[in-house]
């Protein structure tokens, strides 16, 4: 069997104080395997989001043991788990997150840079092109178009090489059309790469393109079956 990239066990958290304290996660067991595709799905306030932030080291748990790529994450500095994450772990926020004053291709390098890469500038022109934005290397945020600036986001995602892409909502800021294109490329480049992709959404026909669906409410997970994956070929561009 193919082994586990992602395993929380008992993985419980609660933010806020006092009055305002909530139990976003409860009691959460879970694994995902290499190179597969799990859809988070579930009410607003059910804790999918904080889910995927725990996956990425970007929330540390109250109790419970979490699981990264084969390492143990629980207990690392925040330095140690940024380190790790911008080696394995790619991000893909549904605002893009982009920095507005850098080029599309700076903002991909920027990362590969601060991670001490030695061609991080080579290696996000390769991104671009492979998002098909090579003729827009140049070109700012916000001359781009809301799926262009998504393609970036994912580019930047996909520059380290890592082994396991998370999407918070993905196709969220964008029409119907733009977001079926950013769904095909995220598909086709976990397939192409064997990555394993974990994404939120509240859209049906998104999540039941992944080979698993992960259903939560308040907190819990309700259901977590493998089940057959709708077609998930990228048309000819």
């Amino acid at each position: 069997m193919t082994k586990a990239v992602i395993a929380l066990s008992n993985v419980s958290l609660t933010l806020g104080q006092g009055a305002s304290e909530v139990h976003v996660l409860k009691d959460v067991s879970l694994e995902v395997r290499s190179g597969e595709t799990a859809g988070i799905v579930g009410p607003s306030g059910s804790g999918k989001s904080t889910l995927l932030m725990v996956v990425a080291g970007l929330e540390k748990v109250d109790s419970g043991t979490v699981a990264i790529a084969g390492e143990t994450i629980n207990g690392w500095s925040e330095d140690r788990i940024a380190a790790f994450r911008g080696k394995n772990v790619g991000i893909v926020f549904q605002s893009f997150h982009l920095i507005p004053n850098m080029t599309a291709l700076e903002n991909v390098a920027v990362p590969l840079e601060l991670a001490g890469h030695h061609e991080p500038f080579t290696v996000a022109e390769r991104e671009l092109a492979a998002v098909g934005l090579d003729h827009r290397l140049t070109h700012y945020p916000g001359e781009l178009s809301g799926g262009e600036q998504q393609r970036v986001a994912i580019a930047r995602a996909l520059a380290p090489d890592p082994k396991i892409l998370i999407a918070d909502e993905p196709t969220g800021n964008l029409d119907q059309a733009t977001g079926r294109q950013i769904a095909d490329l995220l598909f086709a480049k976990a397939r192409e790469r064997g990555m394993t992709l974990m994404l939120v959404t509240h859209d049906p026909s998104l999540a039941a393109r992944c080979s698993r669906q992960i259903a939560m409410r308040s907190g819990r997970i309700e259901t977590a079956a493998t089940e057959p994956a709708a077609n998930t070929a990228v048309p000819a561009e």
